[in-house]
């Protein structure tokens, strides 16, 4: 199998992942406590040791292999869905490198519950959300924008409209659903109130 199956075949598995946890945080517009419902359901999966190693292994290859597919094709790159495709998986193995570092260290080192309080803290404690608006925001469409990509190369045969769509609707989706889960976290749909030890990360309270 070559670099690039392979690649494929680990974004499947991240992809499934990605979605339930999506789900999850959409789960959050019914209130928190639904949110942590829907989360402690998911974590009989998720949390399970063997799927959890093979997850985390995933992620690790994931952002290996895609650097390292991004940066061998780099210039001989051309045409806007190529370079979509490539920054978009830049940002994707940013986002993951930063988000499964910083969930590890908050339950092993932080002992925490990385909850729905633990995500949304950041946007509650100043100057932190400057950062975790677009932060969030950006992964969330750079998601499904670098998914739209993948299929835009299997319909290569389709009329140009159907190509188009097939990265224009999951981007344009996207957007929606980083607006709605980044409200939802800064607590504009409804009130949050953080508790006091998972602000105090940031070093809010001394």
């Amino acid at each position: 199998m070559t670099l690039r199956t392979l690649h494929r075949t680990s974004a499947i598995l991240i992809a499934v992942f990605a979605c339930v946890h999506i789900a999850n945080h959409l789960a959050g517009l019914l209130g928190v406590v639904t949110h942590i419902a829907f989360m402690e359901a998911a974590r009989l999966v998720y949390r399970n040791l063997a799927v959890e190693l093979v997850l985390l292994l995933c992620v690790a290859f994931q952002v290996g292999s895609g650097l390292t597919l991004a940066l061998r094709g780099w210039r001989q790159r051309r045409g806007f869905v190529p370079w979509l495709q490539a920054l978009s998986g830049a940002y994707l193995s940013f986002f993951l490198l930063v988000h499964v570092s910083a969930i590890l260290s908050g339950r092993l080192m932080l002992n925490l519950d990385t909850n729905f309080y633990f995500a949304a803290a950041g946007f509650h404690v100043p100057p932190y959300p400057f950062f975790f608006v677009p932060y969030y925001f950006l992964a969330v469409v750079a998601l499904f924008t670098h998914l739209g990509c993948a299929a835009y190369w299997q319909v290569q045969d389709r009329p140009r409209l159907i190509r188009v769509l097939v990265v224009a609707v999951p981007a344009g989706v996207s957007m929606m659903l980083a607006l709605l889960i980044v409200l939802l976290m800064a607590g504009k749909l409804q009130p949050v109130e953080v508790p006091a030890k998972y602000k105090a990360t940031y070093g809010a309270f001394k």
